[in-house]
C-alpha cells in the first residue's frame, strides 16, 4: 500500500465527507477509494470513518488522526512542489525593490550577474527610499537598508551589516577644521538623512562611551546619493553609509571624520512574504547575494586599510 495517497484520500473523504466526491476530486473510481481507506485502516489497526448509505462520518480515532494526517500530506506536497522547482530553469518576472543608494549601486551590478546565466529571467528593479509594504506592492523580494517591519507577514534573512560613517570633502575640512569630538558637530554644516529613527540625534559609541548629539542639518534629504553628491562639493558632513561612500573614500574625495567613534549598526536585509515558500528564482538570489555580501561585504573589505586622519 502507498500508504501516504491513502492518507491524502483520507483527508479528502474527510473534508468532503464521500467517498464518491473523493474519487471525483482525485480521479479515482468510489470502490478504489473505499480500498485506499480499508488497506489504511489494516495498517493502523483502527477504524477511521463511519459508513452510512446517506453519509460518511469521522470516528473518534478518525477525528484525532485528521489534523497530524493533514499536516504530513500537506508537507509531502510542498516538499514535492519545491524539489520540482527547483530543477526548473529560471525564468519569468522577478520583482524587487531597493533604496535608491544600494540599488543604483551593489545591487544592480550583483543582479545583472545573477542574471546573465538565466536569459529567459526579467528582473524588474525598483529602487525607491519610501518603506514600502513588499506584499502591498508586489514585490517578490524587498532588499532593506534597517528599518524592519515587526511583522510576522513577512520572512527576513539578513545580508550584511551597514555600517555607517561620517565624511566630508578635503575642501570643507580645510575651510571648517576636523571636529575633535562628537560635540564638535553642532558647529559644523551636518548633512542628515531624513529616514534616521533618532531624526537629528547622531549617536556615537566609542569603548562603551555613549554620546547623542543633536546636529543643526544644513542640507536635509531623504536620499543618500543626493547628501553625498553635496558632500562632495564641499556644503558639509554627512551622515552615509559604507557601501555608498566606499568609492570616494578610497580615491579621497571624501574623508572620514570622527572614525574612531561608531554609529549605529543596521543590517541589509532581505524581505519576502512569509506565508509561502520563496520561489526558486527568488531563494537563488538571496543565497547568491548572501555569498556576495558575507562574511564581510566587499565594500567593508575595500575599506579595511582606510585610516581615520589624525585630529
Amino acid at each position: 500500500m502507498d500508504q501516504l495517497r491513502a492518507m491524502e484520500i483520507f483527508v479528502e473523504v474527510a473534508r468532503l465527507k464521500s467517498f464518491s466526491a473523493a474519487g471525483r476530486r482525485l480521479g479515482l473510481s468510489r470502490a478504489l477509494v473505499s480500498k485506499h481507506i480499508l488497506q489504511l485502516e489494516a495498517k493502523l489497526d483502527v477504524r477511521l470513518l463511519h459508513r452510512s448509505t446517506r453519509e460518511v462520518s469521522l470516528t473518534d480515532a478518525g477525528q484525532a488522526y485528521l489534523a497530524p494526517c493533514s499536516a504530513a500530506v500537506a508537507q509531502a506536497q510542498e516538499a514535492t512542489r519545491v524539489a520540482t522547482q527547483s530543477g526548473a530553469r529560471l525564468a519569468g518576472p522577478l520583482r524587487i525593490q531597493a533604496p535608491s543608494s544600494f540599488g543604483g549601486t551593489w545591487l544592480a551590478d550583483a543582479l545583472a550577474r545573477f542574471c546573465l546565466p538565466h536569459p529567459q529571467l526579467q528582473p524588474l528593479l525598483h529602487v525607491d527610499d519610501a518603506l514600502l509594504d513588499p506584499i502591498e506592492h508586489g514585490f517578490d523580494l524587498t532588499i532593506r537598508v534597517g528599518g524592519i517591519p515587526d511583522s510576522r507577514a513577512l520572512a527576513i534573512r539578513p545580508l550584511a551589516p551597514c555600517r555607517g560613517i561620517l565624511c566630508a570633502a578635503p575642501a570643507y575640512l580645510e575651510r571648517h577644521g576636523m571636529p575633535e569630538a562628537p560635540e564638535a558637530l553642532r558647529v559644523h554644516r551636518c548633512l542628515h538623512f531624513s529616514h534616521l529613527t533618532d531624526g537629528t540625534a547622531w549617536r556615537f559609541a566609542r569603548a562603551g562611551e555613549q554620546r547623542v548629539v543633536r546636529v543643526e542639518a544644513a542640507f536635509t534629504s531623504n536620499n543618500g546619493l543626493v547628501l553625498q553628491q553635496a558632500a562632495l562639493q564641499g556644503m558639509g558632513i554627512v551622515y552615509s553609509t559604507t557601501f555608498l561612500a566606499m568609492r570616494h573614500l578610497l580615491e579621497g574625495t571624501l574623508v572620514p571624520v570622527l572614525g574612531e567613534w561608531q554609529l549605529p549598526l543596521n543590517y541589509l536585509s532581505a524581505l519576502y512574504p512569509a506565508s509561502r515558500q520563496p520561489s526558486p528564482k527568488v531563494r537563488q538570489l538571496i543565497d547568491f547575494l548572501v555569498a556576495e555580501y558575507q562574511p564581510v561585504p566587499p565594500w567593508d573589505a575595500a575599506l579595511a586599510t582606510v585610516q581615520a586622519p589624525s585630529a
